[in-house]
């Protein structure tokens, strides 16, 4: 089939971005012909207060792209809709109900000549505003299908459109294989937190839980969505300033396995999440996980296997976690239980969904 991906990519950063490349040269693997529509200015900066574009690529580009895309050019999104009615399946990647007035922009102009699929990463944010709603309805009811990446994300699509939705589990899509270190490696007291730090990935809580458990150390790498002053004062107040390291930004591709090297676990204390990569890269670099049960993440951490599970939005019950962590042996057994990550399987269960969704 002829396909286009509408998303970001490289110069693009991030899982989105990454996911994006992904599936471009998955398909194109399979005999497709694949293009990716991208973006020249996806985002005004005062909705993205981080870094949006990078020098190095994360893994490897996309040779079929286009990134002529700009929030500022309307005229672009439905001139981009025109130059898609040859494809046989277009693919919408939402990220974001901000990107919702381009993508009506482009389905304006493409004038239902070619089927498409809504890739919902998200289908709301997780801190939602009260435009994201009739935002992500406008844009699903005029779909062929739709693609999930959870159930419980499935469901909040199904309530706002009549097109088929079908789940697939978000595939690895992992910019850097891990160099993984020796199973029987002593423990370090050293915890990781990493990615974009926002205040529904829990970081507050695991700062309290740091608080109940003596001599362990985090590092928090990544960027501040909000700035560092909240972060700085709660440190502070908890008395953990010469037990937390935090570097903040983003982390370069090349930096990533010397962050994992110096963890015992990566520590993932989201109050609500769908899908994320993050237990993958933890697991890719041999590295135990501790996660809360909220959205995919008790899909791919094995409990008391090669990580460890706790209900979420509760301090104590992650510093009780933290602590069983830490018995003699189990970081040990732990790191030895973590398998290499396999990401053959699960693509082509991927791409078998997209392509149904499509078909619908």
């Amino acid at each position: 089939m002829r396909i286009a991906i509408v998303g970001p990519t490289y110069p693009y950063k991030g899982g989105g971005a990454q996911h994006t490349t992904e599936l471009a040269h998955r398909l194109r693997a399979r005999g497709h012909d694949v293009v990716i529509e991208s973006w020249r200015a996806q985002y005004p900066s005062f909705l993205y207060p981080g870094q949006q574009t990078i020098d190095s690529p994360e893994g490897e580009p996309y040779p079929g792209t286009r990134r002529d895309l700009d929030w500022r050019r309307p005229d672009g999104w439905v001139a981009c809709g025109r130059r898609l009615r040859g494809a046989d399946l277009v693919v919408l990647a939402v990220l974001s109900p901000v990107q919702v007035p381009a993508y009506l922009g482009i389905l304006y102009g493409l004038r239902r000549r070619a089927r498409v699929v809504a890739l919902c990463h998200n289908v709301l944010p997780h801190e939602t505003k009260p435009y994201d709603r009739p935002l992500m309805k406008a844009l699903l009811r005029r779909v062929d299908g739709v693609l999930a990446h959870s159930e419980q994300q499935a469901d909040l699509a199904r309530a706002l459109t009549d097109a088929p939705v079908r789940v697939a589990a978000l595939a690895p899509h992992l910019p850097v294989r891990g160099a993984r270190e020796a199973a029987g490696r002593g423990p370090q007291g050293r915890l990781l937190f990493f990615g974009i730090v926002r205040p529904y990935k829990g970081l507050d809580l695991l700062l309290e839980a740091l608080a109940q458990v003596p001599d362990v150390r985090l590092t928090i790498a990544g960027e501040f969505w909000g700035g560092l002053d909240d972060t700085h004062a709660l440190i502070a107040r908890l008395g953990l300033a010469g037990r937390v390291e935090i570097r903040p930004g983003y982390v370069a591709a090349e930096d990533v396995p010397g962050l994992f090297a110096g963890a015992d676990a990566l520590v993932l204390p989201y109050r609500s999440a769908t899908a994320s990569q993050n237990v993958w890269l933890g697991h890719e670099h041999g590295v135990p996980v501790i996660a809360t049960r909220v959205g995919a993440l008790p899909d791919n951490v094995r409990d008391d296997v090669d990580g460890l599970l706790v209900e979420p939005g509760s301090a104590g019950a992650l510093a009780e976690a933290i602590k069983r962590f830490y018995e003699p042996g189990t970081p040990e057994r732990l790191r030895a239980g973590v398998a290499p990550v396999d990401p053959e399987p699960h693509w082509a269960a991927y791409a078998d969904t997209l392509l149904a969704a499509s078909e619908s």
